[in-house]
């Protein structure tokens, strides 16, 4: 298959105008396996001369151009030659057999195993519409869509647009907008749906059939946000909702947290929830929504001319989708779930999507923001971009130019984007000069140094005390300017523990220092960066290092804490403080946590240091402190005050028993004492730790799946069944995942994510080697996403030492890597590397 190029994608630009595509699909032939495509595309040709479409079909039947046949054995991998034409309208027919997906790309088709009823749901991001039906596919060709479903009887069809039934029993949606091919829609299934209409449009949430009643519980709380984010957005951008309505289906084995398709947003339906979560759970699923809305304007409305402006659409959302829901939910009250009011979305940003982006960030694969278009040669090349810079470092740049620009020019600069590019395309230039236009700030020198370069820049104070007054000296290690906030805190004299904000001030740092001096003597405590406005990583003075040590659960502002967690994690990551220090603050502070975001993110990173940072021998002694320090929380938690902070010590406490007991009088009495209740998720987690420890077996698994027959039953069981510490257990799982090639992505990723374990480090040694050899082919075979899920989930992570590195990178010499696995090995031999540091 032939990947399309920048420059190819350009030629084409020029020669073509596309304006209507006419797509009809029959999911009623082929069975389980195939469906029908036929495609008539109009489109005009600008001069006489050659171009080519896409498609990528089990089978070519015919292809017409201006009604004279096409040879389909013409077909060269996915491009079908398109030659001679002259200038003027043209109309080509494509009718073909299609393959479904069973990994999410393409039309997927998953059966559920609780009921048997079948769904199948579009992604058809980048190049995957040509797995469904014939394109010009690039971004810059957009065009209106006609599409026409035939479904089995009892279906349902969702699209972009609004859909009927018609009188043959078809499925026919309104017609599009002007979009690009990769935004297409489509979700055809059983749904069960809960509809509304706000704002003189309709409002849809669709699931499984078999997901009804975790749904039902949800819809209002799911169409509060939708309806407050919608509102919001009404309020920030001058341009209207540009669709006909707003339908989000929760479809199963989705690759991505969502996908933005225009008036149809896909989400995973992990997010419909079937166990008990935490409400920061559900605070991160309404930013999803939030995130996947802001689209509708910047991707949909105005798209990217060329992939190597993706950051465009994905900064743009993930700054819009925290900030909105934080306008809409903290220090709120208008309809927001109480639970949320007075809660800070940005506590979560910066303690896990923005650590996500540092980390992206420090490694070789390392890239721009908005990367030259010479970096991005192709679409292979352009997928690799999907990651923490794109998302993370992206929307924290955002963040930090509003700061510098001001909110009301930054509205007002991507209202001008939004007039100018409408229903259109643009570029990065485009968007600068848009918000260039609406301030006498450099926004083109800013973009040049926040978006142009590479790699976290390191902002260290010095405090000195003289005459009265302390003295601060910012030092950038960078590049880049940084308007950032600057917290002074003094302990409280009536509690030691505790300390008081002295005040707040900003200080613009350019490329080296900056000075300032305040009255008074130093305080206590001197954070830079205190309200995390800025992207960059901090470094503490000694006495600010000491007193963060000591009195860090006594900091007033969770935002603050969440800053200084990350400056223990950047420490531990870069060798400056010992990974077991870290882990001794955890146990001293977390008990007296009260933002449950601080606390999943500080648990998250030091279970990272027990299973990679520690060397085997520390391990049990790492294990034994997260084992008391999760006690501790719950027992903080047993009048039922905190639910939450309770459910996620209870995970942590599972996933850290170094011994079974406990965990097996929780899962055979069925419930934790004082609670919870065992749900379906806590049931799997505590199975697949005594799989881990060998106190479980494949009948007591089989019994575990006959009493939860659902898809997640499913993933539950092939994840203990791979943890299973025998040579048997083990080599099932291998042959499953590199050989078999029958499991759909998510059984992929369950199956990997059993098989290697930090306590069977013997048995699982045999297979560092044997996972080189078999994930090359394996992507090769089945493709980027099984290519990426290889590389993040079935990589042998626990496995820490130089020759599992030189194997790494013995690999990475091949010429023959898939795109996706080279990104994901690069990354995950970087992270050997740096393992090997700390832990030396």
């Amino acid at each position: 298959m032939s990947v399309l190029t920048r420059d190819e994608a350009q030629t084409r630009a020029q020669f073509l105008d596309v304006q209507r595509y006419r797509i009809e699909l029959d999911l009623t032939t082929g069975g389980e396996d195939t469906f029908t495509s036929r495609t008539v595309i109009h489109f005009t040709a600008r001069t006489a001369g050659d171009t080519f479409v896409e498609v990528k079909p089990a089978v070519l039947r015919s292809v017409t151009l201006d009604g004279q046949p096409l040879d389909p054995e013409a077909l060269a991998g996915n491009r079908l030659a398109l030659t001679h034409l002259t200038a003027g309208p043209h109309e080509l027919h494509v009718d073909a057999v299609m393959n479904y997906s069973h990994t999410g790309e393409g039309l997927h088709r998953f059966t559920d195993p609780a009921d048997g009823e079948t769904y199948t749901y579009t992604q058809l991001f980048m190049e995957d519409v040509q797995r469904v039906f014939a394109a010009f596919d690039q971004p810059d060709l957009k065009a209106a869509f006609d599409l026409t479903v035939k479904a089995p009887d009892g279906w349902k069809v969702l699209a972009n647009g609004i859909t009927e039934q018609q009188d043959d029993g078809r499925w026919k949606a309104a017609t599009t907008p002007l979009i690009s091919t990769y935004l297409v829609a489509l979700a055809a299934g059983p749904w069960h749906s809960v509809t509304t209409e706000h704002a003189g449009l309709p409002f849809g949430l669709h699931c499984r059939r078999s997901l009804a009643p975790h749904l039902d519980a949800d819809a209002d709380e799911l169409f509060e946000i939708t309806r407050q984010c919608y509102d919001r957005y009404h309020e920030k951008f001058d341009e209207p909702y540009p669709f006909d309505s707003y339908d989000q289906a929760f479809v199963p084995e989705f690759n991505a947290g969502a996908m933005e398709n225009p008036g149809l947003v896909t989400f995973r339906d992990e997010f419909v929830y079937r166990s008990a979560v935490t409400d920061t759970e559900r605070q991160t699923r309404a930013m999803v929504v939030a995130h996947e809305m802001a689209h509708m304007w910047f991707g949909d409305l105005v798209t990217l001319q060329w992939w190597d402006d993706i950051w465009l659409n994905e900064s743009f959302a993930e700054y819009m989708g925290y900030q909105t829901l934080n306008e809409v939910t903290h220090g709120g009250s208008g309809g927001c779930p109480p639970r949320w009011r007075g809660t800070d979305t940005w506590v979560d940003f910066g303690i896990v999507r923005k650590a996500w982006g540092y980390d992206a960030d420090q490694r070789p694969t390392t890239h721009p923001v908005a990367p030259a278009p010479e970096a991005v040669p192709d679409t292979a090349s352009a997928m690799l971009n999907f990651d923490g810079i794109s998302y993370a470092k992206g929307a924290s740049a955002l963040r930090q130019l509003v700061a510098w620009l001001g909110e009301k020019d930054f509205l007002a600069g991507i209202n001008t984007h939004f007039n100018r590019h409408k229903f259109a395309n643009a570029t990065l230039a485009d968007f600068i000069d848009s918000l260039a236009s609406a301030t006498d700030r450099d926004v083109h020198a800013w973009a040049r140094q926040w978006l142009g370069t590479t790699g976290v820049d390191t902002l260290t104070p010095t405090v000195t005390e003289a005459d009265g007054n302390w003295h601060l000296t910012v030092t950038q290690h960078g590049d880049r300017p940084h308007r950032l906030t600057v917290g002074a805190y003094d302990r409280d004299l009536n509690d030691g523990r505790h300390l008081v904000l002295r005040e707040r001030f900003d200080i613009d740092v350019p490329q080296g220092e900056a000075t300032t001096a305040r009255p008074g003597r130093r305080p206590a405590l001197l954070v830079l960066n205190d309200q995390d406005l800025t992207y960059a990583k901090v470094r503490l003075d000694e006495t600010s290092a000491e007193t963060a040590l000591r009195s860090l659960s006594g900091v007033p502002d969770a935002l603050t804490r969440a800053v200084l967690w990350n400056t223990l994690r950047d420490m531990v990551r870069d060798g400056e403080l010992e990974p077991a220090a870290y882990l001794e603050s955890a146990r001293a502070h977390l008990a007296d946590e009260a933002d449950l975001a601080v606390v999943q993110g500080v648990l998250t990173f030091a279970a990272h240091i027990t299973d990679r940072y520690l060397p085997a021998g520390e391990r049990p002694t790492a294990l034994a402190l997260l084992t008391d320090l999760t006690r501790a929380l719950m027992r903080r938690t047993e009048d039922g005050s905190n639910p939450g902070l309770r459910l996620t010590a209870v995970r942590h406490f599972i996933d850290a028993a170094a011994q079974p007991d406990t965990i097996r009088g929780w899962l055979d009495e069925g419930s934790v004492p004082g609670g919870p209740e065992l749900d379906p998720e806590l049931r799997w987690r505590i199975l697949t730790r005594l799989a881990v420890l060998g106190a479980t077996d494949e009948q007591e698994i089989a019994a575990a799946l006959t009493a939860d027959p659902s898809a997640t039953g499913e993933e539950g069981a092939a994840r203990c069944r791979a943890a299973l510490p025998t040579p048997a257990a083990k080599e099932a799982a291998w042959t499953a995942m590199f050989q078999s090639d029958t499991l759909s992505n998510y059984l992929f990723t369950a199956t990997a994510q059993g098989f290697w374990q930090p306590e069977q480090a013997d048995i699982l040694q045999p297979y560092v080697a044997r996972y080189y050899q078999d994930a090359v082919p394996l992507a090769n075979r089945r493709g980027p996403a099984i290519a990426e899920a290889a590389g993040r989930y079935a990589f042998p992570m626990p496995v820490v030492d130089a020759d599992a590195v030189h194997l790494g990178e013995t690999c990475l010499d091949q010429a023959d890597l898939l795109p996706a696995l080279r990104r994901k090995l690069a990354d995950q031999v970087d992270d050997l590397r740096r393992a090997l540091t700390v832990r030396g």
